[in-house]
C-alpha cells in the first residue's frame, strides 16, 4: 500500500475516533460504537494483522462493557437511592422515547421525569422521588466518565495497532 494511502486511512480513521469520543457528551450518539466501526473500517482497509486482530478484539470488548455500564450504573444508582426496578423500567422506556421526540437531550429528560413521576406516585413523597432521580443522574455522570476513559484506551489501542 503507498504510504500516502496508509497515511490518508490514519487521518480518516482518527478523525471518526475522536469524532466518537467527543460524541459520547451527547447522550444519543453511540460513540463507543463509531469508534468501534473505525477500529473495523481501519482494519478492513489496512489488514489485520495478528496484532490488530488482538488489538481489535480488545476493543471490541470495551465497546461491548462501556455500552452496558451507562444503563447498569444509571439503574444501580437509582435503585441505591430506593427506585423500584418498576420505575427504572419505566425510566428506561422513556428515555428510549424520549430520544426520538428530541434527539440529543430527549431521553436523559424522558428518563429522569419518568422515573420522578413513577416514584412520586409510589412513595407519595416528591423529596423521595427526587432522591431517586438524582441518584440516576449520579449514574449516568460516572457512566460518561467510564465511557470516555474506555473510549481513550480504545483510541489508544488502534494507535499501537496502526503504528507498529
Amino acid at each position: 500500500m503507498p504510504n500516502w494511502l496508509q497515511i490518508s486511512i490514519e487521518v480518516l480513521t482518527l478523525t471518526f475516533m475522536l469524532f466518537g469520543l467527543f460524541g459520547l457528551v451527547i447522550p444519543i450518539m453511540p460513540g463507543l460504537v463509531i469508534i468501534w466501526v473505525a477500529a473495523l473500517g481501519y482494519g478492513l482497509a489496512a489488514g489485520f494483522s495478528t496484532l490488530g486482530w488482538w488489538m481489535f478484539a480488545i476493543i471490541t470488548l470495551l465497546m461491548l462493557t462501556g455500552s452496558f455500564v451507562d444503563n447498569l450504573l444509571m439503574g444501580t444508582q437509582a435503585r441505591k437511592s430506593g427506585a423500584s426496578w418498576v420505575s427504572i423500567g419505566a425510566a428506561l422506556v422513556f428515555g428510549i422515547a424520549g430520544n426520538f421526540i428530541l434527539p440529543v437531550i430527549g431521553g436523559l429528560i424522558a428518563a429522569l421525569l419518568a422515573l420522578f413521576i413513577a416514584e412520586w406516585l409510589r412513595r407519595k413523597d416528591w423529596r423521595e422521588a427526587l432522591k431517586s432521580v438524582r441518584g440516576m443522574a449520579w449514574g449516568c455522570g460516572w457512566a460518561f466518565v467510564i465511557r470516555f476513559i474506555m473510549g481513550t484506551i480504545m483510541i489508544g489501542l488502534w494507535l499501537v495497532w496502526a503504528r507498529v
